[in-house]
């Protein structure tokens, strides 16, 4: 645009450079828009390992999820979470002035990612395709709840949705009560994952291969779905339908959730067959071994319900605290149920610096989850919380596009930034 600096070069340079993460995608700059959690997750894990990760938000105001979920003092938590490390520019995308400031940031990035539904960005006339004809070399995101095409591609969605029309929900819970849902963002979550690594696939194909950049579609529904092993196969092949079993494990036993003398509870998996002759070893009833009901997992499949019984009345007899030690004894399987205090609590997690305190301008300090997975020669790290709306306009539009003062006043006077 006519009213870029006559240096954007040096400046778009300084303004990759200057952020304090470092890590291994030091460098990478990324544009994220849309709204809510899945596209935010993947911008939250790219910018923890050093991505510029510039978040587009409606002027005014902002993205929904400032205002989403639990809030301390009007400041929303998920919020503070899943925007940590980002830059906040305000931009009006239904506007041609907009639009236009799009484009130029677009064609300064390495990945875009968005989560509007099917069509809007064709409305606003910022389809990738013609985002990839400026900037050959971006990988463009698009994330929605039915994908890009198909008969339910229009329709609104959410995770909740896929996490009913995936098969998790009809799996999850008792088998003589109604499917259960997660209490949490499970299948956004998911589906942020799998985006994550799709655009690292695509910057390797790009960097690596010589090719240029691409597009990338996922829905919320396919890998929550894919998570679910062998259901298809096993539909296939055996004419079979797996049904709820509550904590129980169709594959293997014992496994369940046990409550403990002192009220508390714990889980046991035995997976294998030494870990569940470790289990009798465990629970002093080592004759078990031996017995025809229990000596394969097979036999303890059939007879789950007498299993069961058997540890839970030991279980009966000992407090979390004596359960935990005695299963560690002898090599047994078992953890603890924890909820956040307890994780907070835990010298692992704390060893592992699995949560970290953070300075903020508004909480003061923040707690929020560590970079994973850890990196020894390149670590991310948690820089800062979710920031102030549009904090960033005249870092991201004067230093990384270059825009003069005036125009950039210009804009905000339009309300177009």
């Amino acid at each position: 645009m006519e009213s870029r600096t006559d240096d954007t070069t040096e400046t778009e340079a300084n303004a990759t450079e200057t952020d304090d993460g470092g890590g291994p995608l030091d460098g990478l700059v990324v544009i994220e828009t849309g709204t809510m959690i899945a596209a935010g997750q993947v911008g939250r894990l790219l910018a923890d390992f050093g991505a510029t990760v510039v978040k587009i938000e409606r002027p005014g105001t902002g993205d929904h999820l400032r205002r989403f979920g639990p809030q301390k003092d009007g400041t929303g938590l998920w919020w503070k979470y899943l925007a940590r490390n980002k830059r906040s520019v305000t931009l009006d995308l239904s506007a041609d002035a907009g639009q236009a400031v799009f484009e130029d940031l677009t064609s300064e990035a390495d990945v875009m990612i968005e989560n509007f539904r099917p069509g809007t960005l064709e409305k606003w006339g910022l389809a990738p395709s013609s985002l990839l004809e400026r900037n050959p070399g971006l990988v463009a995101l698009r994330i929605s709840g039915f994908g890009q095409t198909g008969p339910y591609a229009d329709r609104p969605g959410f995770g909740t949705l896929a996490e009913s029309m995936s098969g998790f929900a009809y799996l999850n819970g008792y088998p003589d009560r109604s499917p259960l849902l997660p209490p949490t963002g499970l299948a956004d979550g998911v589906a942020a994952m799998f985006s994550t690594f799709a655009i690292m696939f695509a910057l390797w194909h790009r960097e690596m291969h010589d090719g240029g950049g691409q597009v990338i579609d996922t829905s919320l529904i396919e890998p929550i779905f894919s998570l679910l092993g062998p259901q298809p196969l096993r539909h296939q092949q055996r004419d079979e339908i797996e049904k709820r079993s509550g904590n129980r494990s169709t594959s293997s036993a014992p496994r369940n959730v046990y409550r403990t003398a002192d009220e508390r509870y714990v889980a046991i998996s035995a997976s294998t067959q030494p870990t569940a002759m470790r289990v009798f070893e465990a629970i002093g009833r080592p004759n078990l071994k031996d017995d025809a009901r229990f000596e394969t997992n097979e036999r303890r499949l059939v007879n789950v319900e007498e299993l069961d019984a058997i540890i839970q009345d030991w279980m009966d007899d000992h407090t979390r605290e004596e359960v935990l030690a005695i299963f560690e004894e002898t090599g047994a399987t078992v953890a603890p149920i924890y909820n956040v205090a307890d994780i907070a609590d835990d010298e692992h997690y704390r060893a592992r610096e699995a949560l970290v305190e953070v300075d903020d301008d508004t909480l003061g300090t923040g707690v929020v989850q560590g970079v994973v997975p850890k990196f020894s020669e390149t670590p991310g790290s948690v820089d800062h919380l979710g920031p102030e709306l549009g904090v960033d306009n005249d870092a991201v539009y004067g230093e990384l596009l270059g825009y003069e003062t005036s125009f950039r006043e210009e804009l905000a006077e339009r309300e177009v930034i």
